[in-house]
């Protein structure tokens, strides 16, 4: 995924995203921060996981392909009829659909995303620090949704498009997945 914007995002709002990334998760040694391990494509992604078939929610298996086995993490799984009027109403909203408002109207991430990065202003990028700080205190509720999209980007499977490199699980010390080697029975028995 390009590092601009493209499944959901403009390239200016990509922006805007990737430089609030890097003020809610800031570049701290050994941490690369919010925007350079990728948390402003994981998001776009999932504001965008419905652009492509099946959609970018779950991914494949049962391995990585990283500590052995074939990889298929990179295949995501059709949802469920279910599953995707869930994931359709969390992320599209309810955008007056029946099926969608059962229990009335829902905001969507994409919705919630248009206007919290409005709100921050296109001049997001240019400012400095203390402003881009003020202004995302200004707006508390974009602010949590932004905050925890930006920590699945930084630490989810890099398959979901952030932790580029894996440098957000090197950065705390996380082996990864492991799978299929896993840990010996020593290593989880608390002997070790």
């Amino acid at each position: 995924m390009a590092a601009s914007g493209g499944r959901f995002l403009s390239a200016e709002e990509h922006a805007v995203v990737a430089a609030a990334c890097a003020r809610l998760i800031p570049a701290r040694d050994p941490h690369p921060g919010g925007a350079a391990v990728g948390c402003a494509d994981y998001i776009d992604g999932l504001l965008g996981a419905f652009g492509v078939e099946p959609p970018r929610i779950f991914a494949g298996g049962p391995f990585s392909g990283r500590a052995g086995g074939a990889a298929g993490f990179g295949d995501f799984l059709p949802l469920s009829r279910v599953e995707e009027l869930a994931w359709r109403t969390r992320i599209e909203g309810s955008r007056g659909i029946a099926a969608r408002e059962f229990n009335g109207p829902v905001r969507g991430w994409q919705e919630e995303y248009r206007a919290g990065v409005a709100a921050l202003g296109a001049d997001f990028t240019t400012v400095d620090a203390a402003i881009q700080d003020a202004r995302l205190d200004a707006f508390p509720d974009f602010r949590a949704v932004l905050y925890r999209h930006a920590c699945e980007g930084a630490y989810a499977a890099p398959e979901y498009g952030g932790n580029r490199d894996q440098a957000g699980w090197t950065a705390i010390g996380f082996p990864g997945d492991v799978q299929p080697r896993g840990y010996r029975d020593i290593e989880v028995s608390g002997r070790a």
